[in-house]
């Protein structure tokens, strides 16, 4: 029966930029509903014949089968430096960005991160942050929070043996060549309409020249924090947000204002 006949109207459809190639993710993961926003904010800002993608090793590595645009994958931790010769080589001409997990980023990666950033390269990265190693078996990751049950922390993450989750946006924030950093989520309909704001805002600070940006998302790991998908969100809305803070750390124009 079609729509007219039934009075219905359809609102809603897949990104253009999207395969149709269907997602390989476990049900209740976030990756999915990330995917949508990155494709639909490339499409909003019509900016897909310059985007060029840069995916890393963990559970987002073979996110460039979904995507009708130029994406390549890099090595473990190194999508920043495969990125910085990416925009290099074609003179600054595209929109260069990285799709990272918190295991590539914030462990292996984290020097070419801050490098990258040091260096002023205008890069954007989208850092997907599930707290844990979902592609290698759940263990311990340097965005765990305390008491965290993985395989590696059985008893929970405790500070006195595995120290303390680290805070990348609020991080990055301080760096000189950072033009934006925030941290969203999308485990509500208000949190992915918040998070769709800052993506555009992060991509925006590439497009204008102004420096870095990084847009850190809360995700859902359900198969690594052995919950269902329902109780990922409760857990994200009552535990993980109480470690991690949602909202805006940098917003700037110009990377060499100075406040008075």
């Amino acid at each position: 029966m079609s729509n007219e006949a039934t009075g219905r109207k359809k609102v809603l459809s897949a990104p253009e930029l999207w395969t149709g190639e269907p997602t390989h993710w476990c049900s209740g993961c976030h990756y999915g509903i990330i995917l949508r926003l990155i494709l639909e904010t490339i499409e909003e800002m019509g900016i897909e014949d310059e985007a060029i993608g840069v995916t890393s090793v963990g559970c987002s590595y073979p996110s460039f089968i979904f995507y009708k645009m130029d994406m390549i994958a890099a090595l473990h931790g190194r999508a920043p430096d495969v990125a910085t010769g990416l925009k290099h080589a074609r003179f600054g001409e595209n929109i260069v960005f990285t799709i990272q997990g918190d295991g590539d980023l914030a462990a292996i990666g984290m020097g070419e991160l801050i490098n990258a950033a040091n260096r002023f390269e205008k890069l954007t990265t989208i850092f997907l942050n599930n707290g844990t190693y979902g592609t290698t078996g759940g263990q311990l990751a340097p965005t765990t929070i305390l008491g965290q049950y993985t395989t590696t922390t059985p008893d929970g993450r405790n500070y006195e043996t595995f120290g303390f989750p680290v805070h990348v946006p609020e991080m990055m924030a301080t760096m000189k060549g950072v033009a934006y950093t925030a941290r969203s989520s999308v485990h509500t309909p208000a949190a992915f309409a918040q998070t769709r704001k800052y993506m555009k805002k992060a991509f925006q600070k590439q497009v204008n020249n102004v420096g870095y940006s990084l847009l850190e998302i809360i995700s859902a790991c359900p198969p690594g924090w052995k919950m269902s998908p329902v109780d990922c969100n409760k857990h994200i809305e009552e535990t993980v947000l109480r470690e991690y803070s949602l909202g805006e750390f940098k917003d700037v124009d110009d990377v060499f204002e100075t406040e008075e």
